[in-house]
């Protein structure tokens, strides 16, 4: 048997809402840089799905078709040895001129595809019609996309003509090229119901498979769905063509997505008002099956044993992806992997994995409904200059080359393993368990920034150890060393230190705190070649200029806290060149000791609050930094990196901000001048933090709304 392959695609939806395109290619950028190809290649792929989409290479007339991309890019391709599944749609429906149910579709696409064949005669394979049957639910049946209908009948005919244009492009691509193969892709989410909602569940896990059934020239009077294709006002004639002429696929493709499986459920009670519908008969819950059964809901060995039972086919899964952290992400991916090895040795032919949406995506958290610029990062996160491979590219090119992950966080569960997923039903949820597997050691178990992540690793499923002075004093190298080989981590945080800014000025645990203990951590770390992390502060500037600071600008700290923390950088890097130093600002979350708690006690009492209105800073969520950190660190990035919200404001302004959104009193807010204050530090007058490496941590706007989203919660938790 050959190798599993591995193949690699890039999120290429065109789709139209209303009168608006949205261009996934144009979004991530894979449309202007060529050396993407390259990155591509690097991962040890066969194949790539490339989108040489209608829309963009022939949004008029045929004869005025632009190929200067595809020629560029194919013939990248040809010497990068990466060979293409060419795309002609992908959740579209070609020249704004055309609809999916536009009797002229499946011709019009036949002589595009024609083009595309006789221009490169060598590809020999294609998937002309992404995921027909769930464009066609989205577009057709829910009303999503255009042309936004909610019936059948618009439904069908939306996915017969998508595939009649597959067929007829197959066949003129063939007329050209008679060795090209159909790689036809679906997504297969199961639904899963209480019992009495069983025969609307199995209804739609019989439509599931009408593409591949249709294309195979199986739907004739004998198919479980023909009555209900003839009812929907479908005439017997536009079905027989298929059994007529069937198109089988050479490859069927197979996507499936935790949120694909659905679970249906008349007890209205047990979930939120959105997921409510029916079908005229009864009325029920629709929701993600993940959130609510007990156990697995299927996955990737599930859909591929059921469709090599109804096929015997070769096979590939030709999307695997997850929008969510980098952890599970890498489960996701390696979880994957491994169903294909299994279910291979028991005589599946499966020929290969392919990682999706290689740059990420945006704004499929809405299914591209609401255009708010949600990006899911992939193998490369493009918050960054240039896109910056994250560690699905490493665990990528591993698998690629059949050798071990070598990964300690794949050891924990992904979250539609952890009972927390749970979210609805009856009984309350589930609370996260510890996570198995080697730890993360997080110093500062006191500490706001300390506990905060180790909350982001109960809630994210990593293994970690949360660890007081007396457990692990890093300032003492017998301690540190003690430490490290009894709990054997496979990395290290630092969130430990002095954070007193003006007792720093003559307290001596200042320094021995925030500049002797980074140091001893990084010889311990790097005598054991274990990833570390630790924190500076925005306080190693002078605020001598009115920009943001980027990482390579010269520190220059005006106080003893800023200059313990860049001698602390210094040091750590110096001795430990694969560490992770991270500068921040300005906290703020749910303990009781930051600004913005002080600011809200304060204007609930209605007492008078002084703030400086001449020191500008950048605002940081805590909760967002452990998270961007533990990402930063998975990803194995190294070096100086700053975090924080890229908004630059004074504490005055960002008072003003907080009594704002808690609805307080404004007024008894007065900004004055910093030397009024009694600060015993010098401060410097600009601090604000910008970066040249990437721009991970979310906009202040989304962090304030979650900040008083969640505060309610906290104070009924307190009382």
């Amino acid at each position: 048997m050959e190798p599993l392959e591995l193949w690699v695609g890039v999120e290429a939806t065109v789709n139209r809402i209303g009168d608006r395109f949205l261009d996934q290619l144009e979004h991530s950028g894979f449309a202007r840089r060529l050396e993407d190809l390259d990155r591509l290649a690097s991962l040890g792929a066969r194949r790539l799905r490339f989108p040489l989409l209608w829309e963009r290479t022939a949004p008029g007339r045929l004869e005025d078709a632009r190929w200067e991309w595809s020629d560029l890019r194919l013939k990248r391709l040809r010497a990068l040895r990466l060979e293409p599944i060419v795309g002609l749609m992908h959740h579209g429906s070609g020249p704004r001129s055309l609809s999916l149910v536009d009797p002229e579709l499946p011709g019009a696409l036949a002589r595009y595809a024609r083009a595309v064949a006789e221009r490169y005669p060598w590809v020999d394979a294609y998937t002309p019609v992404n995921e027909p049957l769930t464009t066609a639910r989205f577009s057709g049946l829910y009303g999503h996309w255009y042309p936004h209908a909610r019936d059948d009948r618009t439904f069908l005919s939306a996915l017969l003509y998508q595939l009649r244009g597959t067929a007829l492009a197959m066949r003129a691509i063939r007329a050209v090229n008679p060795q090209a193969r159909l790689v036809q892709t679906e997504d297969l989410g199961r639904t899963h119901s209480t019992p009495r909602l069983r025969y609307q569940a199995d209804f739609e896990n019989e439509r599931r498979w009408l593409s591949f059934d249709l294309l195979c020239g199986r739907v004739g009077p004998e198919h479980p769905l023909w009555s209900y294709l003839l009812r929907s006002g479908i005439r017997e004639h536009d079905l027989m063509w298929f059994a007529e002429q069937p198109c089988p696929p050479d490859i069927f493709g197979i996507n499936a997505y935790v949120t694909s499986e659905r679970f249906l459920d008349e007890h209205l009670a047990h979930y939120p008002k959105h997921t409510h519908g029916g079908n005229g008969r009864h009325t029920y819950a629709d929701v993600e099956a993940v959130r609510v059964l007990e156990e697995p809901f299927g996955g990737f060995r599930a859909r591929l044993r059921e469709t090599h039972a109804r096929y015997a086919a070769p096979i590939a899964v030709t999307e695997t992806h997850l929008g969510c952290t980098r952890e599970d992400q890498l489960r996701w991916l390696h979880e994957t992997w491994q169903a294909a090895l299994e279910v291979r040795a028991e005589g599946v032919d499966l020929r290969a994995v392919t990682v999706w949406s290689a740059f990420g995506a945006f704004d499929w958290d809405s299914l591209l409904t609401r255009p708010r610029g949600h990006y899911e990062s992939g193998l490369w996160d493009l918050r960054a200059p240039e896109p910056r491979p994250t560690a699905l590219v490493t665990l990528t090119r591993r698998l690629a080359r059949g050798e071990p992950p070598g990964m300690p966080l794949l050891e924990g569960p992904g979250w539609w393993h952890r009972p927390e997923r749970r979210l609805y039903g009856a009984g309350q949820r589930p609370h996260p368990l510890p996570a198995p597997g080697r730890p993360i050691l997080i110093t500062g178990a006191h500490g706001t920034l300390g506990q905060a992540i180790a909350r982001a690793c109960l809630e994210r499923g990593l293994a970690y150890r949360l660890l007081t002075r007396a457990e692990l004093d890093i300032a003492d190298a017998t301690s540190a060393e003690s430490a490290l080989d009894r709990l054997r981590p496979w990395a290290v945080i630092n969130a430990a230190g002095y954070v007193r800014v003006d007792d720093a000025e003559r307290d001596p645990r200042n320094r021995r705190e925030n500049a002797l203990g980074p140091q001893v951590l990084a010889r311990a770390c790097a005598g054991r070649d274990l990833p570390l992390v630790t924190f500076s502060s925005d306080l190693v500037f002078d605020g001598g200029q009115q920009r943001p600071y980027l990482e390579s600008d010269a520190p220059a700290p005006l106080n003893a806290y800023g200059r313990s923390k860049h001698e602390a950088e210094r040091a750590v890097l110096s001795l430990h060149p694969a560490a992770l130093v991270i500068r921040t600002s300005a906290f703020f979350g749910f303990d009781p000791y930051n600004f913005a708690q002080h600011v809200l006690r304060e204007l609930r009492a209605r007492r008078p609050l002084r703030v400086a209105r001449d020191q500008v800073i950048t605002p940081t969520f805590v909760p967002d930094l452990a998270g961007c950190t533990l990402d930063l660190l998975i990803d194995a990035e190294r070096g100086l990196w700053h975090l924080a919200h890229p908004e630059a404001l004074s504490w005055y302004e960002f008072a003003q901000e907080i009594a704002r959104r808690g609805g307080l009193e404004a007024s008894l807010l007065e900004g004055v001048p910093s030397s009024e204050l009694g600060q015993v530090a010098r401060r410097p007058a600009y601090s604000a933090l910008g970066s040249e490496r990437g721009w991970i941590m979310p906009p202040l706007e989304s962090a304030l709304e979650r900040f008083f989203a969640e505060l309610p919660d906290l104070r009924a938790a307190a009382d």
